[in-house]
């Protein structure tokens, strides 16, 4: 019983296994971002400041350390996101790359992955701010 307790205390940072698995998975997911048609022009300027940017959001975003606030202030994140044309055609394939990200490294394989990325698809479809184009 006190085991289970234990678990339940855990944020979700932890049972995914902290700052090794989001560093596994920044570095599995952007090389496809970068690589995919739809995706890479929103994503110009210095991979590895996005990357580190990126690591601190999911860090944060699973209940580890507050670390884009301290540096960042307040994630706002749709916000940060409007001056860039995320549609849902994007957002779907910002997904796909995620979700290939997550197989890579097999963070699919665990329940804490599974909410991982089911809060993912909830992120992503409230950054929709553009219609797809014809």
């Amino acid at each position: 019983m006190v085991r289970n307790l234990e678990k339940r205390l855990q944020t979700w940072y932890e049972e995914i296994g902290g700052q090794e698995t989001i560093d596994k998975l920044v570095d599995a997911f952007y090389p496809r971002v970068y690589a995919n048609e739809e995706l890479a022009p929103l994503f110009l300027g210095d991979m590895e400041e996005i990357k580190r940017k990126q690591r601190m959001f999911l860090t944060q975003f699973l209940g580890g350390p507050a670390l884009y606030s301290q540096e960042f202030g307040a994630p706002a994140m749709r916000a940060r996101h409007l001056p860039f044309e995320v549609t849902p055609k994007r957002a779907k394939a910002w997904l796909r790359c995620m979700k290939e990200a997550f197989q890579e490294i097999g963070l699919d394989q665990f329940p804490a992955g599974q909410f991982f990325y089911d809060r993912l698809t909830q992120v992503a479809q409230i950054m929709v701010n553009s219609p797809d184009k014809e």
